[in-house]
């Protein structure tokens, strides 16, 4: 049999046999049980007065094939078509964002959104993995050749999105995005003191958006101090979880889940715990750990420098999203307003997020185009 598939060359046979099938398997299983959380999450949203709680799990269905489907479409992608998928999507990602400011619905303060008929887009989300890959592609080629400006394309790359996510407002995505780009230039190769420089400017920023910001300083005032005003999202959240304590009350039966505010989206983490049970957070979150792990092992091992560095760029974003999530859910961390891959409902997050896997999948493919790092034999010296 394996022989069978080793000289089959057809496209889907060819793609099965280079692609990691324990990351296949991994997104899936975390895509099928989002779907059975949003079964919980939408009967939340219809007990506080919402939208019947079929119409989220079914649209989280749809949304969640789409993204799959995305996602295995993409990692048959060579890697020099990622590369140009890459850069339209950027583009046309940064100037959908731009018209957001223009013509888009202001929601709760912030304009980050898009009209298409019935549907709504967030063009943030998927201009973040078509960064992460140009910004990988600027350093390696930075690194490869002498004078080319490696480092000042990559901070060009920045600063426009950077600009127009704190005009709508949305800090949360501005600080998820440099993050990953300090920790895509110190695996470029940046040296230490331009290391500490850049976190003593980040802390800087931060700082500035807390006085520039009021929802930004309301937010980290409750975090530290609480609030005056009376129970807070994270509070509602945290009961949540204490109700359903470790093994949960069963599916269907929470009753704290209809008090969470966006309990389908932010806080669909809280609402799993309250029903599933503290045990099912735990193998949640070690699913992600164990997808996020893999992935940058098998980053790890390949040979070209941009591929390295755009594979990992891509597991950290997915990574840092969930679980800056999880630690809001937790009490950990300010609300930031991220969802949480795969499990809250969205259909921008949902697709953006195969977007992100799939970008990563056709890159630590085998045979992606280029050769794996081998260890070299021990030659006894």
């Amino acid at each position: 049999m394996r022989a069978l598939i080793r000289t089959d060359k057809r496209p889907v046979t060819e793609w099965w046999r280079t692609v990691d099938q324990v990351l296949v398997f991994g997104v899936i299983g975390l895509g099928i049980f989002g779907v059975f959380v949003s079964v919980a999450t939408g009967s939340a949203t219809e007990f506080r007065g919402g939208q019947e709680a079929a119409y989220y799990y079914g649209r989280h269905i749809i949304y969640t094939m789409i993204a799959l489907g995305t996602l295995i479409a993409l990692s048959m992608r060579s890697v020099r078509e990622i590369q140009q998928l890459a850069t339209i999507l950027y583009v046309g990602a940064l100037a959908a964002v731009l018209l957001t400011l223009l013509v888009g619905p202001e929601v709760n303060g912030a304009q980050r959104w898009l009209r298409l008929g019935p549907l709504s887009v967030q063009p943030s989300e998927f201009l973040k993995p078509a960064f992460v890959v140009i910004t990988a592609w600027a350093l390696s080629e930075g690194n490869r050749l002498p004078g080319f400006p490696g480092r000042t394309l990559a901070l060009m790359l920045l600063i426009a999105p950077m600009f127009l996510f704190l005009m709508q407002p949305d800090v949360g995505q501005t600080i998820l995005m440099t993050a990953v780009w300090g920790a895509l230039l110190f695996a470029a190769g940046l040296p230490w003191g331009w290391t500490i420089g850049l976190g003593v400017a980040a802390g800087m920023a931060l700082a500035t958006a807390y006085f520039v910001f009021p929802h930004v300083a309301n937010r980290i005032d409750m975090f530290v101090l609480g609030s005056d005003a009376g129970r807070t999202q994270v509070d509602f959240a945290l009961d949540a979880l204490r109700n359903g304590g470790l093994m949960g009350v069963g599916p269907g039966e929470g009753t704290v889940k209809g008090s969470v505010p966006d309990a389908h989206t932010d806080f669909a983490f809280a609402v799993m715990g309250e029903e599933l049970g503290l045990w099912t957070c735990l193998a949640v979150a070690l699913l992600f750990l164990g997808i996020i792990a893999r992935g940058l092992v098998r980053t790890f091992s390949e040979r070209d420098h941009f591929v390295q560095l755009a594979a990992a760029g891509l597991f950290l974003l997915f990574g840092m999203q969930a679980f800056i999530n999880m630690g809001v859910n937790l009490g950990l961390l300010p609300a930031t307003g991220m969802t949480l891959p795969f499990i809250s409902y969205g259909g921008s997050s949902l697709m953006a997020t195969g977007v992100t896997l799939g970008f990563a999948l056709a890159l630590t493919r085998k045979r992606a185009g280029f050769t794996r790092r081998r260890r070299r034999p021990h030659d006894g010296r």
